[in-house]
């Protein structure tokens, strides 16, 4: 779909609706007509305070019916001021007065443009006046409707926009809205708020629940409208047009919702697939990982990989090093920024680094939890990576660990696998290290997916990187060898998992051969079971998390399929097709799981948990040694120094 020109919705024009605005929070009455009330009426914050409620009139009279129940007051402000039963109103509460007035100003700003563009407002003041022909009341009757549910449509985008960035992980579901009116644009506003105000009263306890509310409300309300607009003709001119608020960056197309496009920009050296050398099945699911990211729905708020099964929501890249694990992170996002940018989505990369551990008591878990949130904003694709986690996360009991660093794991291991966590596919996480034996063994085991960055292994590869880092800047002779064929990725990748038909580490490879020889090949579910048993009676900490994680990699691996790659450079093939059209596209690309594919994903993770094993108790041993070592030296001295 090509885009629409757009016009400047200008801000005076914007702000001249301001006290219309702030007329229809601070109070109104309204009688439903399609609702039933089902929520207390909003109470006085103290006897001081004067609740007489300012009254928006309607400019359109002899359209409004006469209400079939007596009005109640609606005052919004006095309702979301006094969310929390503080005395004082929060900075949340305020935020949404502020979007809620914004959203209704410049929603009655397109309904003027509408009206001047479609002859409306010549209607309304010759029906002012009472000279409107009776031949033109049906057109002005089916014009009013039009412009009511255009301001309806750009309130509930223009509210769901601004207020984006408040979200945070609350849902609520606030059910079907009835008040929905279309006599007049200021009669379905009022109806709307009335719902609004109901909502509140009914969902909004707390701030959290208050923003989830409101914005639960908005998607309803956008649809609806969006529903009713496109069966009115009289609707054509609003829905053909475009119009852009240039203070909020907020995008005006007829009745398609407007996205929250919040993403960062990133001053990165990105990296392309080709410049990464080795590590090739983490190159490669890597690069299927972020193609799997840009399925996300953005109207279902799921993507059909998290439903389907084969999601990656968190990793582990562990390696020695200058093996790559950086390279790897340069161009995951690289491919991330690239989708994102032709299928106009927004991208948020972020990074939780030493510098936000913090030295204040509960400041390092609220700098996580912000990361968290930030990354998990349903309304962006994104990509968090935590570096060199082993400094960052705490291992709990470590008297080593700082409390802020036992703050970060905490919000980590809740925020991958709480109680609340809700992967809607629309983001990953990935955990970086050179010594992975150094993290929480609980927050490792909570990466779903482990990537071992080995870095180069074969001579083609050694050639391949020299050559590539080099550069094209010499005149030396390639000599006898086939440039980057070693990097052909399926090929390599291929391989790579054939090498996981046997273990790798040596105290795995010892059960393994064990298990093998008492029952033979491994190719049933009660021998692989027997395998994982025996390999738990090696490894107490290979628990029933592991196995989640293990079948969790053999999804990934029935989703062994790379999304073609014109699916992402032209969005009307894939990225812009509705949920079920797109998840029925991927489940035709799904390959069966065969008992191979089982013990290759058993091998490699509980070969990573054995290499985390060994190499934590080396470096206890060797850290022994060397205390041994010192007190023997230090004995030896004293005893010659006294001699």
């Amino acid at each position: 779909m090509q885009p629409r020109d757009e016009m400047e919705l200008r801000e005076e024009a914007i702000r001249a609706h301001y006290p219309a605005a702030e007329a229809m929070l601070a109070g109104f009455d309204h009688a439903p007509r399609l609702a039933k009330a089902g929520a207390p009426e909003a109470v006085e914050r103290s006897s001081g305070v004067v609740t007489g409620a300012r009254r928006f009139r309607s400019t359109t009279p002899g359209l409004v019916t006469r209400p079939t129940v007596a009005a109640a007051g609606v005052r919004l402000i006095e309702r979301i001021e006094g969310v929390g039963g503080d005395a004082l109103p929060g900075p949340v509460q305020a935020a949404v007065l502020q979007g809620l007035r914004r959203a209704l100003a410049i929603a009655l700003a397109v309904g003027d443009a509408f009206s001047e563009v479609t002859g409306l407002s010549e209607l309304k003041k010759a029906n002012l006046e009472g000279r409107l022909p009776e031949a033109r009341r049906t057109e002005f009757s089916a014009l009013l409707a039009a412009e009511a549910l255009a301001v309806l449509s750009v309130f509930a985008n223009a509210t769901g926009f601004l207020l984006a960035a408040q979200a945070g992980e609350e849902t609520v579901e606030i059910g079907a809205l009835d008040e929905v009116l279309t006599d007049n644009a200021p009669l379905a506003l009022h109806g709307a708020l009335w719902e609004l105000d109901q909502d509140i009263a009914l969902h909004g306890s707390d701030p959290g629940k208050l923003v989830a509310t409101v914005l639960a409300f908005a998607e309803a309300l956008s649809a609806r409208a969006r529903a009713r607009g496109e069966q009115l003709p009289a609707t054509a001119a609003f829905a053909g047009a475009a119009w852009r608020v240039a203070a909020d960056d907020l995008p005006i197309a007829g009745f398609a919702p407007s996205r929250k496009a919040r993403g960062t920009s990133l001053i990165m050296q990105f990296k392309k697939p080709e410049e990464v050398v080795g590590n090739h099945i983490a190159k490669y699911q890597a690069m299927r990982l972020a193609k799997m990211l840009m399925a996300y729905d953005f109207q279902r708020k799921m993507n059909p990989f998290a439903e389907l099964g084969g999601f990656i929501f968190t990793f582990m890249g562990d390696g020695a090093p200058g093996t790559g694990k950086t390279t790897l992170i340069q161009m995951m996002a690289g491919l991330l920024n690239e989708y994102c940018k032709v299928a106009g989505y927004p991208f948020r990369y972020q990074n939780f680094g030493i510098d936000n551990i913090d030295s204040y008591q509960g400041k390092s878990g609220q700098n996580a939890k912000a990361f968290i949130q930030g990354v998990m904003d349903p309304a962006v694709i994104g990509f968090g990576t935590v570096d060199d986690i082993d400094q960052i996360a705490g291992k709990r009991g470590d008297r080593q660990s700082s409390a802020g660093q036992q703050e970060v794991t905490a919000v980590l291991m809740e925020a991958f696998a709480g109680a609340n966590t809700v992967v809607r596919g629309n983001c990953t996480f990935g955990m970086f290290s050179n010594f992975p034996e150094n993290v929480d063994d609980a927050l490792r085991q909570r990466a779903g997916a482990r990537f071992l960055v080995d870095g180069p292994q074969s001579r083609a590869d050694y050639i391949d990187i020299l050559a590539l880092l080099l550069g094209k800047k010499h005149q030396i002779p390639l000599g006898d060898h086939d440039l980057m064929a070693a990097q052909a990725i399926q090929r390599a990748v291929s391989e790579s998992y054939a090498r996981h038909a046997r273990p790798m580490e040596a105290g795995l490879i010892a059960v393994y051969d064990r298990v093998e020889a008492q029952i033979g090949p491994l190719d049933t579910i009660a021998k692989l079971g027997t395998y994982l048993k025996a390999i738990q009676e090696a490894d107490p900490r290979f628990t029933g998390r592991a196995i989640k994680n293990i079948t969790d990699a053999v999804k990934v691996r029935a989703m062994d399929f790379e999304l073609p790659d014109d699916w992402m450079e032209d969005p009307a093939l894939f990225l812009a097709k509705d949920y079920d059209t797109k998840s029925a596209m991927i489940a035709e690309l799904r390959r069966p799981v065969t008992a191979e594919m089982v013990l290759q994903e058993i091998n490699r993770y509980a070969d990573s948990e054995f290499r985390y094993a060994d190499k934590s108790d080396e470096v206890a041993i060797g850290a022994m040694v060397r205390d041994m070592g010192r007190a023997e030296e230090a004995k030896r001295r004293y005893l010659e120094g006294r001699g």
